[in-house]
């Protein structure tokens, strides 16, 4: 008995490894309702885990049903998200332009509005077009799904609930698929398919789903309508089709006739005039004894070869469709295989698929404004009607957007009125990409800082309103002359001394004379003190001043810089005083010693010391001066001051009192307790947020260049920030693609593309946070001497197919072993020889989110510790960058 119990657990375990390496990437499976404190769970039948709607839909309300549904779609029905608001409601799934998708939606009423409705009917649109008319019925006992096969033509697949006046809308779970473009063929941009019923004959209520279909295609179970019809099933292996992979167990059963019939017919009404169908009829023979020969027709039309019988392979799948949509005058359907004369054996058919028409009649919107206005509707969290297709269809059409229909039926903005909406910060680089905007009012709300150069430079651009902010710069000020109207009525007094114009011209003419002999005086003095006491400063290159221009990004000098920023200028005597003459050292780092502080309010602070031998310039320090005051986020590092006193650099940061992420992996400084999987996949996911925010989140794109478990330091809670920025750089502008820079950074993490080509993008830092992550799953260095990269040990474990190999021999087993899998494999993703085939920090940051939300599950269950009625576990960290 101990032997079976032994081999059973062995089995067990394989068969979830097995499971893991195979479970598809992309995927993305949302429980409509489910309150957004939680993180997610995992289904127990597929593997994957569910997260909740809030991030991907502005709108409506969870709610819970009464009662629940029968079979193995329970966990994910109990809660559902309603719209008793608003006409058309979307939910925003991300995708990637020029991708096969299916959408699965799946709707549970279950009297969650206890009113015992008999019927609940409203639209589905994808994107601007009809996709479906949804039926659901109060006495259901299962719910009802719909599936659309498409290819993506954005960054987001808009999915809409149409509000027809015959009940509120509701959805229950929303499900996107990701699949091979060479799955149907009849699936290409602008043509797409809604399912009506996809059927496994012969299977006796076996229904299929993932990991049977590699998609998590949905087959159910067809019932045999007579006993003229005969079930047919074997355990041979069956070769798919490559252009359908039909489930090896779908292909394994059939139907075919009893007794002496010759001919079988399936039928179906259809009272929607509307729809057009294509049928998918797969087949694959298991009988090999004789022939079998038939003809297959759909409505009276033949399908298949022309003027040819058709004879199913044996052992391999065969699929016929009819390539043309077809449309019955009299609504009626039916297919019809029957025997030719020479057949011996009746004819058989093992699965099929009905598909109609999604019409794409309907315009919908240039991609690149679609993906430019989805980034602004991010970046300022507006919310409005802010759903679906900006511009089409018109009567849906976001407010404050204004569309033209050009020449190929594609949708352009042309005008963007987002005056009075309370929105602040800087303005975006990103409207910028609305390259078609005539019409652009950002009147009224609390932006701050410049206008974008490239802004006003927009080709159509004819009016720009900024009247009501507290901006600045030179554009705002000075009397543009150009096509451009341009109203810039400022909050503050920018523009008072250049726009308002004095009455006594002669007396402005003598100021301005003065003014200029008194510039020259003060300039001329300011040339005399800076020749006596010119700053001892070493930098790279000794024989060279450091350059402002590599420095700060622009023409402005370093002691014009220090005076623009908000922070704190410290003197050297005063770091004296607050680090009790600098008597507790707490690190040590190329810039050079950092010690432990307290300002006079009792806050504790880091201060960072450039030691004389550090090759760290004053370039390097401004750097990191400017990274830290003009990014904040939960997980970056903040700045409380600098010090620039003649030969004395140092920068005083928050003081992080649980020290690196780095120590608490090696177990150093007296660090004897492990850091548990849990913590560790928490603080790897706070520190991709921060990443993630560098990258994306602010105004033009920032390359840390120096990603390592170092230079991630943790609170009193282990909140993670991502600390050193003294080697980052930063875009000059959003069409920029790449840095071209000299090679710099720690050995181990580099990206081996940008070392040999010195062009430095964003996927140089992924590269550097994939080996942190196979540093956070093993508790190993980069590079172990005698043992090489970590990732190259990495990538021979795995092909074992054994995790615990990789694992951390410290942890024990204490993990789940899907997330230590998923954590592996988005690392493996990460470096990749190949820039351009490695995920983005966002991707990055969905993946962590899940694998936290397994181990949490699991913590949880060991635990006792359950939420009511699910398996949810709570995540800590919200989706995406978020500023603070």
């Amino acid at each position: 008995m101990a032997l079976f119990l032994l081999l059973f657990a062995v089995f067990v375990i394989a068969a979830q490894v097995d499971h893991v390496v195979g479970q598809p990437e992309g995927n993305l499976s949302i429980d409509c309702g489910l309150d957004d404190e939680y993180g997610g769970y995992t289904d127990k039948f597929t593997g994957f885990v569910y997260v909740s709607d809030s991030g991907y839909i502005d709108a409506g309300e969870n709610r819970e049903v009464a009662y629940e549904p029968l079979g193995s779609f329970n966990t994910r029905q109990r809660t559902l998200r309603s719209f008793p608001s608003g006409v058309r409601n979307c939910y925003a799934l991300p995708t990637v332009a020029g991708t096969k998708y299916l959408a699965r939606m799946t709707f549970w009423y279950g009297n969650y509005d206890g009113k015992n409705m008999s019927t609940v009917e409203f639209d589905l649109h994808l994107g601007a077009n009809p996709w479906d008319t949804v039926t659901v019925y109060g006495n259901d006992t299962s719910g009802v799904t719909y599936e659309a096969l498409f290819v993506a033509w954005a960054s987001w697949a808009p999915a809409c609930l149409v509000n027809t006046g015959r009940g509120t809308p509701f959805v229950s779970v929303v499900e996107l698929r990701p699949l091979p473009a060479s799955l149907y063929a009849t699936v290409s941009p602008g043509k797409s398919m809604s399912m009506y019923n996809r059927w496994n004959v012969g299977a006796n209520g076996t229904f299929l789903r993932y990991p049977d279909d590699p998609y998590d295609r949905y087959w159910w179970s067809y019932d045999v309508p007579g006993p003229q019809w005969a079930n047919l099933s074997t355990a041979l292996h069956i070769d798919e089709d490559p252009s359908f992979v039909e489930p090896l167990r779908v292909l394994q059963t059939a139907v075919t006739l009893a007794g002496n019939s010759t001919t079988f017919t399936l039928t179906w009404p259809e009272y929607r005039e509307v729809y057009s169908f294509m049928v998918f009829l797969h087949f694959a023979d298991f009988q090999f004894a004789q022939l079998r020969q038939f003809d297959i027709y759909f409505n009276g039309n033949r399908l298949g070869q022309s003027g040819k019988q058709f004879s199913p392979p044996y052992l391999e799948a065969s699929c016929v469709y009819n390539s043309e949509w077809y449309k019955a005058p009299d609504n009626q359907y039916n297919i019809t295989l029957a025997a030719t004369a020479t057949s011996v054996l009746p004819p058989m058919l093992n699965a099929f698929e009905i598909y109609t028409e999604i019409s794409n009649d309907n315009p919908t919107t240039l991609p690149a404004d679609f993906d430019a206005i989805m980034a602004i509707k991010l970046e300022y969290g507006v919310k409005k009607n802010w759903m679906g297709d900006p511009c089409s269809p018109t009567k849906y059409a976001w407010d404050g957007v204004k569309c033209i229909n050009t020449s190929d039926n594609t949708m352009r903005i042309t005008a963007l009125d987002l005056s009075n909406s309370n929105l602040n910060g800087a303005i975006s680089q990103k409207f910028t990409l609305l390259t078609a905007l005539e019409n652009l009012d950002l009147s009224h709300n609390m932006f701050s800082g410049q206008i974008p150069d490239s802004l006003p430079t927009l080709p159509s651009l004819r009016v720009l309103n900024v009247s009501g902010n507290h901006l600045g710069g030179d554009f705002v000020c000075k009397n543009y002359t150009g096509p451009l109207i341009f109203r810039y009525e400022s909050d503050g007094n920018m523009c008072k001394n250049i726009i308002g114009r004095s009455r006594n011209t002669t007396a402005a003419v003598a100021v301005s004379i003065v003014g200029c002999v008194l510039l020259v005086v003060v300039l001329s003095a300011c040339f005399i003190c800076r020749d006596r006491r010119r700053l001892n400063v070493s930098t790279r290159d000794p024989a060279k001043e450091p350059q402002p221009d590599k420095a700060l990004g622009s023409g402005e000098t370093h002691e014009g810089y220090m005076q623009n920023t908000e922070n704190r200028r410290f003197m050297y005597n005063e770091l004296e005083k607050l680090t009790n003459n600098f008597r507790q050292l707490i690190g040590q780092g190329g810039f050079g010693p950092v010690y432990y502080g307290c300002l006079e309010n009792g806050k504790a602070v880091a201060v960072k010391m450039r030691s004389e031998s550090s090759s760290h310039g004053l370039d390097e320090f401004l750097a990191e001066v400017q990274s830290l005051t003009k990014v904040h986020h939960r997980n970056l590092v903040s700045l409380v001051g600098y010090c620039w006193d003649n030969n004395h650099l140092a920068l005083v940061y928050d003081y992080m009192p649980q020290g690196n992420f780095c120590d608490h992996l090696r177990g150093k400084n007296g660090l004897s307790a492990i850091m548990n999987w849990g913590t560790r996949l928490r603080i790897a996911l706070e520190a991709a947020q921060g990443l993630d925010y560098l990258h994306k989140g602010c105004n033009l794109p920032i390359i840390h260049r120096d990603v390592k478990t170092s230079n991630i330091l943790l609170g009193q809670n282990l909140q993670a920030k991502i600390a050193d920025f003294g080697l980052c750089k930063t875009y000059l502008s959003e069409s920029q693609t790449h840095i071209s820079t000299t090679a710099a950074g720690t050995a181990g993490y580099m990206d081996p593309e940008y070392y040999q080509t010195g062009r430095l993008t964003e996927s140089s830092d992924v590269y550097s946070f994939g080996v942190v992550l196979l540093e956070v799953a093993t508790g190993e260095p980069p590079i172990v001497p005698g043992h090489g990269h970590i990732i190259q040990h990495v990538k021979q474990v795995i092909a074992t197919g054994d995790i615990s190999l990789v694992a951390d021999v410290r942890l024990r087993g204490a993990y789940d072993v899907s997330s230590m899998w998923k954590v592996v494999d988005i690392a493996m993703m990460c470096v990749v020889d190949a820039a351009a085939q490695r995920p983005t920090m966002a991707a990055v940051v969905m993946q962590l989110k899940e694998s936290l939300a397994l181990e949490e599950a699991r913590e949880k269950e060991y635990s006792g510790i359950r939420s009511p009625g699910s398996d949810i576990a709570s995540l800590v960290s919200t989706f995406g960058p978020v500023a603070r």
